[in-house]
């Protein structure tokens, strides 16, 4: 099925009365402090991630790590005597043998799961599946083949849990975008993520956009000004 740039999908309602760009608060970049030492001003800008080791290491102060993406490296326990802060979201890594403990969390904030590549029986759009049905966000890890991220994809659109990935360059975020479009379209998903239609994403009107934020709920990223550059370049901002 072909739909056109309007995008006839199921469109989340808008939460502010102004449009915002397809990009806004996509980028999260990783925090290595407690607290911010320099606050990035971009339309792209998101949550920063932050270990939950670095917010337990800093107890004993008055620091306050605001509103963050926890990565969870340590047992969630310990967080109870974190410093302050306001988790919007978990991150968590797991091997594929260990995805039922990660369906099983229950946290206090949404939870997103990256489930390790590795050569089991158990393929992304699986691990997906089990994870949307569980009520989590599963994690798209960067590198995948195109015909399993299209799977994953294809899972995604289906349900509203949503999706985070991890991406090294601003090329794989516009695939990623492209990607996300071209599933929630019913087009060649493939083809999408192998060449971004840069037009059609610059075109997309603010329902169709804020729609697919519903499902592409952020993109963590090594170099948020690299990524920015790439999506200027595109017509994105």
């Amino acid at each position: 099925m072909s739909i056109p740039v309007s995008l006839s999908m199921p469109a989340l309602p808008s939460r502010n009365s102004a449009p915002r760009p397809l990009v806004a608060g996509l980028l999260h970049q990783r925090r290595e402090a407690a607290v911010p030492t320099v606050v990035r001003d971009a339309v792209t800008t998101g949550h920063p991630v932050v270990a939950a080791s670095v917010l337990t290491a800093a107890v004993g102060t008055d620091a306050d790590a605001g509103a963050v993406i926890v990565e969870l490296d340590v047992a969630p326990r310990a967080l109870q005597s974190a410093i302050d802060h306001r988790a919007v979201r978990y991150h968590v890594d797991c091997p594929p043998e260990q995805i039922e403990d990660a369906v099983d969390l229950r946290l206090s904030a949404p939870v997103a799961v990256f489930v390790t590549p590795d050569d089991s029986v158990a393929t992304l759009a699986e691990s997906a599946q089990l994870l949307a049905d569980a009520g989590h966000s599963p994690g798209l890890i960067a590198g995948q083949p195109v015909e399993a991220v299209a799977d994953f994809l294809a899972v995604l659109t289906h349900t509203s849990v949503g999706f985070v990935a991890r991406a090294n360059d601003g090329a794989e975020v516009l695939a990623l975008l492209a990607g996300t479009v071209a599933s929630l379209r019913g087009d060649d998903v493939r083809a999408a993520l192998a060449a971004p239609d840069l037009a059609a994403l610059a075109a997309l009107i603010p329902d169709a956009a804020e729609a697919v934020r519903g499902v592409l709920l952020g993109i963590e990223v090594p170099d948020p000004h690299e990524v920015d550059r790439v999506l200027a370049d595109a017509g994105l901002l």
